[in-house]
């Protein structure tokens, strides 16, 4: 090491001694506290090196006593480290945690087994081209029945089927999704492609099949030229996509007041591959929901001409569809949030 000799206080200070020192008591530091009072001692304001870098005047003493605190420097952040090390290795002995060991994984929440339903079904409408449309849940008579073409002594308008909130029944809870179908043929000219999920309400008594609330998603197509046929390739393609792509279709005639043809749609049982079970009560199809050609005179009612625009309108279940599809033997399962069941999806 140098032996310079600058004059003043730099003169006056034997450095080798004085870095000697200085690395013996940063490696001898056995605490914060010791560390710390040799960093005042050796590199804080008053030492006698900050005192002496105040006074250089040439090239040799500024390289030699720069030189002796950035070595300094080093190894009183060496010593802060070591420090650190020994401390974790005491509270590991301790308490027996490891700092450097990962974190234990903290739980992750996910979506309930009905909305992943939902929006696989929305995922493959909107592959399919239609908008998806939120529409209202408080609605009108006029757009839950007499726009859909529902006779005024149809059952589904007692009180003891409908959630009415006036008492003079015209304003209500939907009672299907169908609803969100005629305000968007009021909104706007055709053609329309749109599907309507969500909550509908009924005052069913709560059963392994059924409860007051649950939800729907209905479908419309509205254009020209629209057949059954154009029906029935939608429907296949839906439920092999949902269900896969071993899953056979079936359509069953029927009646409903907004559809004419009408029919009811069926799929080979998911769970024993069409071969029999206690869910398709040995059949091997399960009932999936209804379907049809738009009846003219809900066209009529909504201001579109039946004799240049066709279309068809479908529905069904998406509680039942979670439920048949996992086996589960209540649909009451998913409303009473019990961690046990809803983890497994």
């Amino acid at each position: 090491m140098s032996r310079e000799k600058p004059v003043g206080t730099v003169a006056a200070v034997d450095w080798s001694r004085y870095e000697t020192d200085a690395l013996r008591a940063f490696d001898s530091a056995r605490d914060d506290s010791a560390l710390s009072e040799a960093n005042v001692a050796y590199l804080g304001r008053k030492s006698a090196l900050k005192q002496a870098l105040r006074e250089v005047r040439d090239r040799h003493a500024g390289v030699l006593l720069n030189g002796i605190r950035a070595r300094l420097e080093a190894a009183s952040r060496a010593a802060a480290e070591r420090l650190a090390r020994e401390q974790a290795s005491r509270r590991e002995d301790a308490d027996g945690f490891d700092p450097t060991l990962p974190g234990d994984r903290i739980p992750r929440g996910h979506l309930h087994v009905l909305t992943q339903i939902r929006r696989e079904a929305e995922d493959i409408l909107v592959g399919l081209g239609y908008e998806i449309v939120d529409s209202r849940e408080v609605e009108t008579a006029w757009h839950n029945f007499d726009a859909l073409n529902q006779p005024l002594n149809h059952p589904s308008r007692s009180p003891r089927e409908t959630f009415y909130v006036d008492d003079g029944r015209e304003t209500l809870l939907r009672a299907h999704t169908s609803t969100g179908q005629i305000r968007v043929m009021e909104s706007r000219e055709p053609p329309v492609y749109v599907a309507v999920p969500g909550r509908v309400y009924r005052r069913d008594t709560p059963s392994p099949t059924s409860t007051p609330v649950f939800h729907q998603v209905e479908c419309l197509a509205v254009d020209r030229g629209i057949t059954l046929a154009d029906l029935k390739g939608t429907m296949e393609h839906f439920f092999r996509e949902l269900f896969g792509p071993g899953r056979e279709f079936r359509m069953r005639t029927s009646f409903f007041p907004f559809t004419e043809p009408s029919v009811e749609f069926d799929v080979t049982c998911f769970l024993c591959d069409a071969r029999g079970c206690p869910v398709c009560k040995y059949s091997g199809w399960i009932e999936m929901g209804g379907a049809g050609v738009v009846d003219p005179a809900v066209f009529e009612n909504v201001g579109y001409d039946p004799d240049e625009w066709s279309g068809f309108a479908w529905g069904l279940g998406l509680d039942r569809i979670a439920l048949l599809r996992h086996g589960l033997p209540d649909i009451r399962m998913f409303w009473e949030n019990d961690l046990r069941l809803l983890r497994q999806f």
